[in-house]
């Protein structure tokens, strides 16, 4: 359960520190592990695997949970802003007609809850820590996978006393007081509703059945519902009724495969509150973020500095003027000008999709790319493209008996359960390449828990 330092200088360096934790079992030992607390969840085959907790100073590890939770207020506050309705909302963003649906009848409680779940997504550029986007929504990625390589480190790194070497939330235990915290406010029965569908392309029902186990172990009535079994939580005696719970899942997730939501808006239409509710589409719509990093006029002097310090330099597309280091620029000339410094994204996509990275193309289909998404005024962002540092991590890769140390650039992923930290999700290329890291997108990706040492 030792550390070592490893060699090397720069800020990127700085900020992960210079300490891996030693793996703490044999190479086969470990990928056993790992792969057992996932397996039948529908998580995705790694050829190469973690071998330890990767571990950043205590003080990056604050950082990263004070920057998001600040910015998760002024990002909720920046999408409320601009409508005064849901309706008013919905229009602004051009929101598609898909997403008009599963809003609550109590409007406050409706926006009340809609950043109970967030997952920024950071990645360490020169400069440190940047937020290149929000997602916001009860079907969060990273939740399940943090809590299970959580569960394999504090099994292999506790000493006999059970100390660890190591310091991280388990985000199952922090959600589990978010759904507590959420029943006290509302004062009701702490009975959960994890919402979800094994019919989904990719996931199956150990994904959220480990949840529901993990709290009825502890004293937390919880129990997973398919759409069609989601009438029970609410047409049944009063004491067995489940008030509160989970919203895991997307609407294109369950179009995709065919499902309908009207028994999820049945339960809402009965007063189950689902977090997040249908108001977070607008905080993980990335126009929200593009409004933050222009500037809001309520903001305060150092809520801008915030917001230039930890969010990269961002624009909702249109044809139209806009401020660039201390100058007025056209924002369309300028981006297609100046291509490899800047990414192309839809507002809601997903996973890396709808996303084109300028130096990843050639000129002609960045300006065709950027011309499509001009013609869909308000639809897209351009973004400052962060340069990723790197850390230096240890692996274990398929058919090795050692394991190995490599350099990364990793996606950093803090885990927010209503303004709580809980855990630090983070995914990467083991073969050291960056960009876009979408765990489910590549045989060489690979995930891992952050942890603060």
């Amino acid at each position: 359960m030792g550390t070592h330092e490893t060699p090397g200088t720069g800020i990127g360096r700085a900020w992960f520190g210079d300490h891996l934790l030693s793996p703490a079992a044999p190479a086969d030992t470990i990928r056993h592990l790992l792969r057992e607390e996932l397996d039948g969840t529908g998580w995705p085959y790694q050829p190469v695997l973690p071998a330890a907790p990767m571990a950043i100073p205590r003080a990056s590890y604050a950082e990263v949970f004070r920057v998001s939770l600040a910015l998760t207020g002024l990002l909720r506050r920046t999408a409320l802003e601009t409508g005064r309705t849901t309706a008013e909302r919905l229009a602004d963003y051009g929101m598609p007609e898909s997403e008009n649906r599963l809003w609550m009848d109590d409007a406050f409680v409706e926006e009340r809850y809609a950043d109970s779940v967030v997952r920024p997504d950071l990645v360490i550029g020169p400069n440190g820590p940047q937020v290149v986007e929000f997602n916001v929504s009860g079907a969060l990625g990273g939740v399940l996978e943090t809590q299970s390589r959580l569960a394999v480190w504090r099994r292999l790194h506790a000493d006999q006393y059970g100390r660890l070497p190591f310091h991280s939330p388990m985000p199952f235990a922090v959600r589990a007081e978010m759904y507590r915290s959420l029943a006290d406010e509302l004062g009701v029965a702490p009975r959960v509703a994890v919402v979800g569908s094994s019919q989904v392309i990719g996931v199956e029902k150990r994904y959220f059945q480990l949840e529901a186990d993990h709290n009825n172990a502890r004293g937390l009535t919880t129990r997973f519902f398919e759409p069609e079994e989601l009438h029970e939580a609410w047409d049944c005696a009063p004491h067995l009724r489940y008030p509160v719970g989970l919203r895991n899942f997307t609407i294109p997730d369950w179009l995709e495969v065919g499902l309908d939501t009207d028994a999820v808006q049945a339960a809402l239409d009965n007063g189950v509150v689902l977090v997040g509710t249908q108001t977070s589409t607008f905080m993980h719509s990335k126009i929200t973020m593009g409004l933050l990093s222009e500037g809001r006029p309520w903001m305060t002097s150092a809520e801008r500095a915030l917001v230039e310090r930890y969010l990269p330099w961002t624009r909702v597309l249109s044809d139209r003027k806009t401020e660039r280091e201390g100058s007025q620029v056209d924002l369309v000339r300028h981006v297609i000008d100046n291509r490899e410094r800047f990414v192309l994204k839809a507002a809601l996509g997903e996973c890396g999709k709808q996303v084109v990275l300028g130096r990843e193309v050639d000129q002609a289909a960045w300006e065709s790319a950027i011309g499509a998404a001009v013609a869909e005024s308000g639809t897209s962002i351009v973004q400052e493209f962060v340069e990723p540092q790197t850390c230096r991590v240890t692996l274990v890769a398929d058919g090795a008996d050692e394991t190995y140390e490599a350099e990364v650039a990793p996606v950093i992923g803090p885990l927010l359960f209503g303004g709580r930290a809980a855990g630090l999700f983070c995914r990467f290329y083991g073969d050291g390449t960056a960009g876009i890291v979408s765990v489910r997108g590549g045989v060489s990706s690979s995930d891992n828990a952050m942890v603060a040492v």
